[in-house]
């Protein structure tokens, strides 16, 4: 959040400000995701974007990843999410991103 702050390039941020109804595959039933971040910033050339972000690990992003059955559960929800997520940016002019600590943490192996 310190460097959303602190980055002359993000015009605006905020937490858990938006809700987007998906599909629960593990619960069976509708219910709401609350991504985690929502940025607006202008890129090199001065243009401005907005992303929603999502942090993460990266034992919740994909299935070979997954350590355990939990981790195996969340991915599943996970993918749902985000696959909502995903429309509901597009639908909006926005994009939808997915940050591990891969990401945040560079000198990280994957």
């Amino acid at each position: 959040m310190s460097f959303c702050d602190n980055n002359p390039a993000i015009l605006n941020w905020a937490s858990e400000a938006i809700s987007i109804p998906y599909f629960n595959p593990v619960k069976g039933r509708q219910t709401i995701y609350v991504p985690d971040f929502l940025v607006v910033y202008v890129d090199a050339n001065q243009k401005q974007h907005t992303e929603i972000v999502e942090i993460k690990p990266s034992t919740e992003v994909t299935m070979e990843s997954a350590r355990s059955y939990r981790d195996k559960l969340m991915v599943a929800m996970n993918m749902a999410k985000w696959a909502a997520a995903d429309s509901w940016a597009r639908a909006n002019n926005m994009r939808f991103r997915v940050v591990t600590e891969f990401d945040i943490f560079k000198n990280q192996k994957r």
